[in-house]
């Protein structure tokens, strides 16, 4: 009966998920999510599902961020904002310091994850598997050091719901933010923008195609669709901790045309302070019984150009020697 069973199996309604086959097929459950139960919860029954008797997990999406003590003020204001919005939050602690945000109320609401020195692009890799996420209509990966007093999470869910952006982020606020790409910056006019315009060295135009003039967005606020994020998790390498060089292929993952499916919201904005934090001065370090503090910012830089040329010759690499595969941007 068992080999028959394993051998018929996929002529049922469903497939079984890879290794699932020795189980039968009633006890499979192939999903996941980030909800918490409290250990004294009564078990959920099948009677308590149909009766209506338990309150049903209304997040449907994630928001999730590296956290360091330093940046309490900020990061208390994003996750009061995204809980307020019925999100589920998920804190990842680069410095090893998690007693310490007790003090904040919602803290036993939030999921602590605790790694030193390891980048939010780390984090993503090993906790926010897409079969975990899979609940989550949009995961928002953020940075620590922005400031939210002007953005408002369930309308900017609705907003991108109705362009069809799959890859987005907001717009930054011109006078407050430290900028970097134009593409980011607010566009006053608009409710969404997914392209700019700008003449010499390397111009934007109409007729561009290509980041950063278009099918872009930065690194410090992306929102991702649940079909985008399971396309992205895939091209984060185990072995790179920095996102460098991502950015450029994110269009890959947007679900079709980047020049539609990726934008910046311009109608709810954020500020983008630019603290300095991984690699900041946390540690002492004891030297000829003396104590210094040390800052390896500049090492974090280092391996941060590293990881780009690393990460470009890879996908160069793969892009050779796959000949399934077809570049759907290639000129």
């Amino acid at each position: 009966m068992y080999l028959a069973r394993e051998f018929h199996f996929p002529y049922s309604s469903r497939v079984p998920p890879s290794g699932s086959h020795a189980l039968p097929e009633g006890i499979i459950s192939n999903s996941s999510n980030l909800k918490m139960r409290s250990l004294w919860d009564p078990p959920i029954t099948e009677n308590d599902h149909l009766t209506s008797n338990i309150k049903e997990n209304t997040s449907t999406n994630l928001f999730a961020m590296p956290v360091g003590i330093k940046q309490k003020d900020l990061v208390n204001k994003m996750v009061k904002k995204f809980l307020e919005s019925d999100f589920v939050v998920m804190l990842f602690h680069y410095d090893g310091v998690v007693d310490e945000w007790k003090d904040f109320e919602w803290s036993d609401n939030v999921i602590h994850v605790s790694a030193v020195d390891q980048t939010k692009w780390w984090f993503a890799k090993r906790f926010l598997h897409p079969d975990i996420v899979a609940e989550y209509a949009y995961i928002f990966l953020w940075d620590e050091d922005l400031g939210v007093e002007q953005f408002h999470p369930d309308k900017y869910v609705s907003i991108i719901k109705s362009e069809g952006l799959e890859i987005s982020q907001p717009a930054l606020d011109r006078g407050k933010s430290e900028l970097h790409h134009q593409i980011t910056v607010r566009g006053r006019r608009s409710k969404v923008h997914r392209r700019i315009y700008k003449t010499g060295g390397k111009g934007c135009d109409e007729n561009s195609t290509a980041p950063p003039c278009t099918g872009w967005v930065e690194m410090m606020a992306p929102v991702f669709s649940r079909a985008a994020w399971r396309c992205v998790w895939y091209m984060i390498q185990n072995d790179l901790i920095h996102a460098w060089g991502l950015d450029t292929q994110l269009g890959y993952c947007a679900q079709g045309d980047r020049t539609k499916n990726v934008g910046v919201v311009d109608a709810e904005y954020i500020v983008h302070y630019g603290r300095p934090t991984l690699g900041g001065s946390d540690k002492i370090e004891i030297k000829n019984a003396s104590s210094h503090e040390t800052d390896h910012r500049i090492d974090v830089r280092r391996l941060s150009y590293h990881e780009l040329e690393v990460f470009r010759n890879r996908w160069q690499k793969a892009a050779k020697e796959d000949d399934c595969w077809i570049d759907p941007f290639r000129s």
